[in-house]
Parts: C-alpha cells; sequence; structure tokens
C-alpha cells in the first residue's frame, strides 16, 4: 500500500484495522469503540471460534458496527494496520506464528507492557527487555518491511470498553517516522475523547511501557479508571507538513 500523506487522511479515515488478541480486555474496548467511530474492525484470536464470539459481543455493543471475527493469521493478513494486544507473556509466541502472514509495509501498533505480572510477580513493576521494550522487541521479530509502533499503553481498558462512559486522555505514541504515526494517530483520534500525542522514536517505548505499572499504582491507591493529559500541547499536534 502506498504512503498516505499527512494532509489526506482526514478523507481516508477510519481505515480497516485488525486487533490481535481483541478478545481480550483492551483490545475488546478498542474494537467496539472504533467500531462505533465507523471503523472496519477485525478481531483476531488464536482461536477462529472465540474471535467470532468476541465479535458478536462487539456487534451487539454496536449494532451498525462493522465487525469481523477470524483467526490471528487470516485477521493480520486482511489490514494494513495491526494492533497488537497481547499479554508480555504472549507476545513472542504470537508474533512467531504471525510471521509468514504479515507483510512489507503493514504497520503493527504494539500495546504490549512487560508486566511482571507475566512471571508471577506484581502488576506494578516491569520486567526488563533485552532490547529496550516490548515494541523494539516486536520490531526485531516482526518481517523485514514490517513497521512497529508502540501506543495504547495507559488507556484503561475498563473505560474503553465501557460506551457510556466520556473519554478525555491522550494516546501516547511512539515510532520511528512521523508519517506513520499520524496514520495511526488519525485512526485513534477517531475515537472520540482519545487524543495522540507523539513522544518520539521507537526507542521511547521503554517508557511510555512503563507508565502502565505507575497507572496501575495510582489506580489502586485511588480505586479509579484515571488516564494520561499531557498539558500546553499546541492546538494542531499533526500537521500537514
Amino acid at each position: 500500500m502506498p504512503a498516505v500523506a499527512p494532509d489526506m487522511l482526514a478523507d481516508a479515515l477510519p481505515e480497516p484495522v485488525s486487533i490481535i488478541g481483541a478478545s481480550g480486555a483492551l483490545g475488546f474496548g478498542l474494537a467496539v469503540r472504533l467500531a462505533r467511530a465507523g471503523c472496519a474492525v477485525t478481531i483476531g484470536s488464536r482461536d477462529a471460534a472465540r474471535a467470532e464470539e468476541a465479535a458478536d459481543r462487539a456487534r451487539e455493543a454496536v449494532p451498525d458496527g462493522l465487525v469481523t471475527g477470524l483467526a490471528n493469521d487470516d485477521a493480520a493478513a486482511r489490514n494494513e494496520l495491526v494492533v497488537l494486544s497481547v499479554p508480555f507473556r504472549s507476545q513472542s509466541e504470537t508474533l512467531h506464528n504471525l510471521r509468514e502472514v504479515l507483510r512489507g509495509g503493514q504497520l503493527l501498533v504494539d500495546a504490549t507492557v512487560p508486566l511482571a505480572a507475566a512471571v508471577g510477580g506484581r502488576a506494578t513493576r516491569t520486567l526488563g527487555v533485552w532490547q529496550g521494550s516490548a515494541a523494539q522487541q516486536a520490531q526485531e521479530m516482526v518481517p523485514a518491511g514490517v513497521t512497529v509502533l508502540s501506543a495504547l499503553h495507559t488507556v484503561s481498558a475498563p473505560v474503553l470498553r465501557d460506551l457510556d462512559h466520556e473519554l478525555d486522555e491522550d494516546v501516547l505514541l511512539c515510532g520511528d517516522k512521523r508519517g506513520d504515526k499520524a496514520r495511526v494517530a488519525a485512526l485513534i483520534d477517531a475515537i472520540g475523547g482519545l487524543r495522540c500525542v507523539d513522544c518520539g522514536r521507537l526507542e521511547m517505548a521503554r517508557i511510555t511501557e512503563g507508565m502502565t505499572a505507575l497507572m496501575i499504582s495510582i489506580n489502586a491507591r485511588y480505586k479509579t479508571h484515571a488516564g494520561v493529559k499531557i498539558t500546553r500541547l499546541p492546538d494542531e499536534l499533526w500537521p500537514a507538513t
């Protein structure tokens, strides 16, 4: 698929997206929010029946939504935009299984967080990843030509899944090319109340991923589902330049 100029994004989006792991909490919340925004969503799961069951639940929540459920490999091959929303313990295996279907030109948005809970530790602690972050690990694992971006680490899954809850928070987005980030931002910004903030290159994911543990700690103490809001930014975060 040819590159999309930032000034064309408003007319082109929301473009179709596949969400691997959308039978889980965060992925499902993202699926229903995007479906309500008019995006054609493909839900992926290791089990095709489970994916279709999640798609049924999404269509029940958003009756006019365009939602399909497929096995992970079929879902990943279907669209140019792919979101990976799986626990850290499943990231490596999932990407290994998708190597034959992911292809050059696709953008993979990695929402994985290396929480210590993956090895029986606390969810308020993170694990060291040799590559620097889960997103950088994903970039090493995907086929050549697939670009990994990092996002969605500080958005509460229960809040995202609750369509009656009004969102008002920022999504911290990392990636090496601004054009790719603008394309992903246009997709996520289609969800009312979410605003993508450019946090720099993919290497910054080591910081944004760690903020999940911070938000878990804050939310546990205040018994809420707080999000992140960056202040004093310009009105236009993704100028067409």
